[in-house]
């Protein structure tokens, strides 16, 4: 069991008058700008660093004095050596007394390459060498920058909806006493970890129906591996475990201000104990009155693999 967060502190209940959306090239920017757009922020693009402080005079403004009430701003490799700027403009803007949130938004370079190659974009930082040494400069530009977020949210996972979704999710305004979504994200561990959970629940240490031949081709979808898992004790009792943990810690996680909380559940392949876990898990939390959906990443994986 491992429980991951990535953030220097949980939001407060008050908005941000300031987000400002940095991070890698392709990792998701503009989407997120769209996302913050339809919250009710005022959105810039590519905003100078050192036009942080004539911007915040109008987020400071009086509303009669047509000022802005809150704004979110990119800031991203585009600010070339402006970005060196960025810590001393960020303390100045909180020393004013402005909220400010840093979000900062990456993900693996094999998924960065494809998302460059699928749009054909030229890359920012590209000089001429090989789009792998142009995300690795980025990369190691942006690293101060990325230290100084509030939030790091790794996008590999998320598709253009799921990461609006989330944004959404977290920052609406109005989220306060709403109900707090649960996502139980099952997933295999030979295809690498999510990148963005609260919570992580290994099921490796159940028996495995990849080993009985007429249950390998089957997902833990299929009647007959959930009769199988629901067969062995260890199963019922593991079930009964995350669950007294859960009932315990979502309360806990709302009290907090968290509207949106993922719970990943993983085996080897992501294709029969995780799936039949994640599905009993989905309908408990929902019998127990939580807004729980359930996501399967990899249950189709293993078919394309031998097909392939």
């Amino acid at each position: 069991m491992k429980q991951k967060t990535e953030g220097k502190h949980e939001k407060t209940d008050a908005a941000p008058d300031i987000i400002v959306i940095t991070g890698l090239s392709g990792s998701g920017m503009s989407s997120a700008t769209n996302a913050f757009e339809d919250l009710g922020y005022f959105c810039v693009d590519n905003l100078s660093s050192t036009m942080l402080p004539t911007f915040a005079r109008l987020v400071t403004a009086e509303q009669g004095d047509k000022g802005i009430e809150r704004a979110a701003l990119v800031i991203d490799i585009r600010e070339g050596g402006f970005l060196a700027d960025f810590g001393e403009q960020l303390a100045a803007l909180r020393a004013a007394g402005l909220r400010v949130y840093v979000l900062f938004l990456e993900a693996s370079d094999d998924v960065l390459q494809h998302r460059f190659s699928e749009t054909r974009r030229p890359h920012p930082a590209d000089k001429g060498q090989r789009l792998l040494q142009a995300i690795s400069a980025e990369r190691s530009a942006m690293s101060r920058v990325r230290s100084l977020a509030d939030q790091i949210i790794d996008t590999s996972e998320h598709t253009v909806h799921t990461l609006r979704s989330h944004l959404l999710e977290r920052f609406s305004p109005d989220r306060k006493g709403g109900p707090m979504r649960v996502q139980v994200l099952s997933f295999g561990h030979k295809y690498g970890n999510p990148g963005d959970l609260e919570l992580l629940f290994d099921v490796r240490h159940l028996p495995n129906p990849h080993f009985i031949p007429d249950l390998k081709p089957l997902s833990g979808h299929d009647k007959r591996v959930v009769k199988y898992l629901r067969a062995q004790p260890e199963v019922e009792e593991t079930l009964n475990r995350f669950c007294d943990l859960l009932y315990y810690l979502l309360p806990q996680y709302k009290r907090e201000g968290k509207s949106y909380v993922t719970v990943g559940i993983g085996c080897t392949g992501g294709r029969h104990r995780s799936v039949m876990v994640a599905n009993a898990l989905g309908r408990r939390l929902r019998r127990a009155g939580f807004d729980t959906h359930v996501v399967h990443r990899d249950v189709r994986k293993s078919n394309r693999h031998r097909s392939g």
